[in-house]
């Protein structure tokens, strides 16, 4: 374990590795595809990679058209990746071999604390629930119990985590790294992957900022410094509420039923990020090549978006 992390600290210092990382619940909406747009546009004119992983560890949610139609949306789009699509769900070796050398060295502890519990006992104003250690000094075995086994939380230490710049526990919590259901954490996972694939700057959407806090801890604990993050805002409707897979908005299916091309989607995903004007009609390629000529020094692993 400890080998293929050092391994990919080594590879983030070689240069520029970024990624997209949807979940395969649904086809992909404007508000991705445009992050999409924006994490290819940082690797290529950073000189760098752009990977593309599938966080298909959350089996229930996964549909088994999404993958296909992920992948063919983004090569219609012209946003091309390197080396093969990478899935969560073939990496849950890794994920429990961590899992086992954190619970080793005494930094996990069980937790039997029910949604409902944690809803009551969260703070009514925070942004982001901080769990408040109820489970942390209990002395509880980590078997079931009435027929339901505890979720594994990461026991923080006070201190500063990098990124936040704050004190983990007061800040982040105690994270969960394994749900009582038996999966893998999303916080575990994506932690994982950023540091043993080598992923120096993660280009995500504004929704995933307040996960920011609870991976720097995972990392952390495993000794190591977090990615770069910028995230970039999110795309809203009409009425101010963000795009969602769930609820069905708009991807390229709606786009080309207005008889748009690839170009024109392309241009209107830039135009959205202040990149092109309105109504600008150019490939991938092409967009690439005008902000390289525009302003090369903006884009570089330092600055970027």
């Amino acid at each position: 374990m400890q080998a293929l992390l050092d391994a990919g600290l080594h590879r983030r210092r070689q240069g520029y590795r970024g990624r997209f990382a949807p979940s395969p619940t649904g086809a992909l909406h404007r508000g991705n595809l445009r992050t999409a747009l924006l994490g290819w546009l940082d690797a290529r004119l950073s000189g760098g990679e752009w990977l593309l992983r599938l966080d298909d560890l959350d089996t229930p949610r996964n549909r088994p058209e999404a993958e296909a139609s992920i992948v063919a949306d983004l090569g219609w789009l012209g946003l091309d990746w390197d080396g093969q699509v990478m899935r969560q769900s073939e990496r849950r070796g890794l994920y429990g071999t961590v899992l086992s050398a954190l619970r080793g060295a005494g930094l996990l502890y069980p937790c039997r604390c029910s949604r409902r519990l944690l809803a009551d006992i969260s703070a009514p104003h925070a942004a982001t629930p901080i769990y408040p250690g109820t489970c942390r000094g209990l002395a509880g075995g980590w078997g079931a119990k009435q027929g339901r086994l505890p979720s594994w939380r990461l026991r923080l230490e006070p201190g500063m985590l990098r990124w936040l710049e704050g004190d983990g526990p007061s800040a982040v919590g105690d994270v969960v790294l394994r749900r009582a259901d038996g999966y893998i954490a999303y916080h575990l996972a994506t932690a994982v992957d950023e540091l043993s694939l080598g992923i120096s700057d993660v280009v995500r959407g504004d929704d995933l900022r307040s996960a920011t806090g609870a991976q720097v801890a995972v990392m952390a604990a495993l000794g190591a410094p977090p990615p770069r993050y910028r995230h970039v805002p999110l795309w809203c409707d009409g009425q101010g509420r963000r795009l969602s897979k769930r609820e069905g908005s708009e991807g390229l299916a709606a786009y080309r039923q207005r008889g748009l091309d690839a170009g024109s989607v392309v241009g209107d995903l830039a135009a959205s990020a202040g990149l092109v004007a309105p109504g600008s009609r150019l490939s991938a390629a092409e967009l690439r090549a005008d902000l390289a000529r525009r302003a090369p020094q903006a884009w570089s692993s330092s600055g970027g978006i």
